[in-house]
């Protein structure tokens, strides 16, 4: 969890601005001042520390975002918004205390500029950025960041939409202006490309199977091109076969977008254009559709993004409802997590587009207009039953009072 920074009371801020322009860290104040009253002032500087990191831990667990709201039990909450490496990297000492005595949380810088696609797994979260022309890797391990696709002869990207992830950390990505699929290892260096440009008209979306031996690349044609399918590849890059044709009937696509693939091996695939998600074997066999175009809860207007997590369940993000709605495997709607938002805040969104979950159960929604990747989390029924539980002896004390 990454708690909230709040604000301090008077004393705090009185301190701080006492002694904060005189130091950097309270080491620094003590090695300037080594006679009695610095020390006195090393130990004050401290105090306000210590209290104000007990403030925010104390406070933080009053401000957690779930979903659903309340009086449902909570299912998920809300963790961390990645924008750059500030998002993942530790926190030095000093910028601990400037924290602590200010209450102000420092400043995030921003490189994302419009996020497309996003994958996750094993300590990796990779987002693509269409008008960067790159994609970043965030290794949560390692706290660090990497670019990629931006420089050299080879692997460079014009239009990085989609992205997977297989289970050796290489990373896939589809470009919509090259037509291909570029892939690159954990830390972005380029690996090799396949798919002849003359296969796809404009491809989307990507997913490795659960073997890496399948790679599907969705093709979303176009309003000119009849071919709005599926293209199947071998991990070398070899085109095995085609799932789909343009039209309304189970097994066929109207401008589809996105691709995942289920633990057991099923293939979904989010039906944009029809409003529905449709469900095959691996070798391309119609099992299921769900969905249709509407304004209630299990409907789509504009939906965007597609995961399923370690259970089965599937997620589907939708541009115009600025939310996502998690289904069962046969299509019954659970809940759904996030909303609208005017404002750049955790949890809230404008134009939601990539999805991913990975094996921890952290759900990464990216949104463009804010140019960010939310993190939430799925909860235990342990630490829903806690939440509930907390919630309940609120509520008694409440009345009580």
């Amino acid at each position: 969890m990454v708690p909230k920074r709040l604000r301090h009371g008077s004393l705090s801020r009185t301190i701080a601005a006492v002694f904060f322009t005189m130091l950097l860290t309270p080491l620094t104040l003590l090695q300037r001042s080594p006679n009695l009253i610095g020390r006195l002032f090393f130990l004050v500087c401290m105090a306000v520390f210590f209290s104000g990191c007990a403030q925010t831990e104390k406070q933080a667990d009053q401000s957690h975002l779930y979903w659903p709201k309340p009086p449902d039990p909570p299912r998920f909450i809300y963790t961390t918004t990645l924008r750059s490496e500030d998002s993942i990297r530790a926190l030095t000492n000093e910028e601990r205390f400037r924290i602590a005595v200010t209450g102000n949380n420092l400043k995030t810088r921003r490189i994302l500029a419009k996020p497309f696609g996003v994958a996750a797994g094993n300590g990796l979260v990779v987002v693509t950025d269409s008008i960067r022309k790159m994609g970043f890797i965030f290794n949560l391990r390692r706290k660090r960041l990497y670019p990629f696709g931006n420089v050299g002869k080879k692997g460079l990207l014009t239009k990085p939409l989609g992205v997977a992830l297989d289970r050796n950390g290489q990373v896939y990505v589809v470009d919509g202006k090259a037509r291909k699929v570029f892939v690159y290892d954990a830390v972005g260096m380029f690996l090799r490309e396949f798919a002849d440009p003359s296969d796809l008209d404009r491809p989307v979306g990507v997913a490795v199977s659960m073997d890496g031996a399948r790679v599907y690349v969705v093709d979303a044609g176009g309003i000119d091109s009849e071919r709005h399918r599926v293209v199947v590849y071998d991990q070398k890059g070899s085109r095995l076969s085609v799932i789909g044709k343009r039209g309304v009937g189970d097994g066929e696509f109207n401008l589809p977008t996105q691709v995942a693939v289920a633990p057991d091996k099923t293939l979904y695939v989010l039906d944009g254009g029809n409003f529905r998600v449709q469900a095959f074997t691996p070798q391309g066999k119609f099992l299921r559709a769900w969905g249709e175009n509407g304004r209630n809860f299990g409907n789509f207007a504009r939906p965007r993004g597609l995961a399923i997590d370690a259970d089965g369940y599937v997620y589907v993000s939708d541009a115009a409802f600025r939310n996502v709605q998690v289904f069962t495997p046969e299509g019954q709607l659970l809940l759904a997590i996030g909303g609208e938002g005017l404002q750049d805040k955790p949890g809230q969104f404008a134009l939601p587009a990539g999805l991913a979950v990975d094996e921890r159960g952290h759900v990464y929604i990216v949104d463009q207009l804010f140019a960010k990747v939310d993190v939430l989390r799925r909860l235990s029924e342990g630490e829903t039953g806690q939440v509930v539980a907390a919630r309940k002896a609120k509520a008694i004390g409440t009345k009580i009072k």
